[in-house]
């Protein structure tokens, strides 16, 4: 056997000793740093964190991140986050990443009525505000009530069920349909776990919003990240450290500075982060160019989901791409206008997507095309909120409006609004929403616009185009058709299965999705 001590120039003895083993501990910019070693050193994982101090970490982020742009490095720091009473609202635009892990409050299984909500700065018409939030409230938990006593009265308790979870269960049958009425503005709270490049471009969109709520929301992660983390053993640590001392006053402190430290989780790459020049200046040009491209053209009816062909060139889908957050019309009829346009003029938009990016921006996301499937979707709030939640696929999403109207809750098989004599209160909520909503949007008021969304209901339809391929299709479609799902997402899952099916049928058969129309149990979840 060779021996490399002896003999330099040996090769080692090829032994299968792979070793794994997971890390816990470090804090998350050195790990990022310890982990971009690999690349420069030979040294194990447990050297490089032996020698690694919290001062080397930030020296050398500052130089390879900032310096030389490896933004790749951020990817290795992961960190996470509780965020509590923010607005529903603000709660879509800050998990609207594709590189997002998360989790918030359903508003299908928790009572919303004593979550409070977000008022924005409106001076003297606060009022009127308070006033409309309150009624979409009281309605909210008076329908909520009365739907579980029409649910009771429809479906029998069975014997082998309890009753706990028998109330349970149609309680959260019961939210399905009240929650249409939650406004934008109702509190909610989610927690997050984002790496640090993530988060970077996260603060900077949210910096840059037009509303004082997320942009305040965006100052406060990035204070987090750079400030101390809440340690969950600081209580416990404090006790023992304290028991130490008691003992021997040299071993306590010295304890003390080891598990009494404070950790910031990304003090060093997101400390620079400032709203993003380039969405600002390119949104307000592209809400300008789809203003100039439409003309003020009446809104084209749509189905529920529409599977645009793909028949476009990639420079058309672009161009419509680009233009489709910044209205409200459905992405067909704004493609048909950009496919009258002349080469020039179509280029000329894709131009303004790209033109004010800097050296470090990556491109806005309506340049993610070239997939095989589109579905504009139109539908509620509520239920995008849950289609918003699928990653591997590429969503552009509109403004919230009452140009769309609303949805009337309705799943087969349990008792509607109607039947359980709540229809007219419930489009008598809705329509004051609406009426509200427009008051407040025409005031005048500074940022008048984005505050009069937070009146919106949960109910009011909005639309999004959802890109993927063909997997993603099959995974959305299988998903959100099962049987526990809210009835909202099941009708757009199995309408993005039916326009699969027609347009490919020789692929119908790999879904296994769930036929919305069949009988289920309404006591299964």
């Amino acid at each position: 056997m060779s021996d490399v001590r002896q003999n330099p120039t040996a090769f080692p003895e090829n032994m299968n000793t792979t070793e794994v083993y997971a890390i816990h501990g470090a804090d998350p910019e050195v790990l990022a740093y310890a982990m971009a070693k690999y690349s420069r050193s030979a040294l194990s994982m447990k050297e490089s964190l032996k020698e690694i101090s919290t001062q080397r970490a930030e020296q050398f982020l500052n130089t390879f991140y900032f310096a030389y742009g490896h933004r790749s490095i951020a990817d290795l720091a992961h960190v996470a986050f509780a965020i509590e009473r923010l607005s529903l609202l603000a709660a879509i635009a800050l998990v609207d990443e594709q590189r997002w892990d998360g989790q918030e409050r359903s508003t299908r299984y928790q009572d919303f009525k004593k979550s409070g909500w977000y008022t924005p700065a409106l001076r003297e018409k606060t009022a009127e505000y308070t006033a409309a939030i309150e009624k979409l409230f009281i309605a909210y938990d008076r329908i909520g009530k009365q739907m579980l006593e029409a649910l009771k009265g429809a479906i029998p308790q069975p014997a082998e069920m309890k009753d706990d979870a028998y109330v349970r269960t149609l309680k959260a049958r019961a939210f399905d349909v009240a929650r249409y009425l939650l406004p934008l503005a109702t509190n909610t709270s989610l927690g997050q776990i984002v790496n640090a490049r993530t988060l970077e471009g996260q603060i900077a969109r949210l910096l840059g919003s037009e509303f004082a709520e997320i942009r305040q929301l965006g100052e406060k992660l990035r204070e987090a990240a750079t400030g101390p983390a809440w340690n969950v053993h600081a209580d416990e640590a404090r006790v023992l450290c304290q028991e130490i001392k008691s003992v021997d006053g040299m071993c306590g402190d010295r304890a003390l500075a080891v598990l009494g430290r404070e950790v910031k989780v990304s003090p060093t790459l997101v400390k620079y982060t400032q709203p993003s020049a380039y969405e600002a200046s390119t949104k307000q040009e592209l809400r300008a160019a789809a203003a100039e491209l439409m003309q003020g053209a009446a809104i084209e009816p749509a189905p529920l989901v529409d599977l645009v062909d793909d028949s476009e060139g990639l420079e058309v889908e672009l161009a419509a791409s680009l233009l489709y957050p910044h209205c409200h019309y459905s992405y067909r009829q704004i493609r048909n206008a950009v496919t009258g346009l002349s080469a020039a003029q179509r280029d000329a938009i894709v131009a303004l997507g790209a033109k004010h990016r800097g050296r470090h921006d990556e491109l806005t996301r309506a340049f993610s095309s070239g997939h095989g499937f589109g579905f504009d979707i139109l539908m509620d709030i509520g239920g995008f909120r849950d289609m918003h939640r699928h990653r591997k696929c590429v969503q552009l999403i509109q403004e919230f409006t009452d140009v769309h109207g609303y949805e009337i809750p309705e799943c087969p098989g349990q008792p509607s609004l109607a039947d359980a004599g709540l229809e007219e209160e419930y489009r008598e909520a809705m329509e004051a929403s609406f009426a509200a909503y427009r008051a407040l949007r025409d005031s005048g008021l500074p940022e008048a616009e984005q505050s009069a969304q937070y009146l919106l209901p949960l109910g009011t339809r909005v639309r999004a185009l959802f890109k993927m391929d063909f997997a993603e299709a099959l995974y959305i479609s299988e998903l959100r058709s099962g049987v526990a799902g809210h009835f909202s997402y099941r009708n757009v899952a199995w309408e993005m299965y039916r326009a699969v099916a027609e347009r490919h049928p020789s692929l119908a058969s790999y879904f296994r999705t769930v036929d919305i129309d069949e009988p289920i149990d309404l006591l299964k979840r």
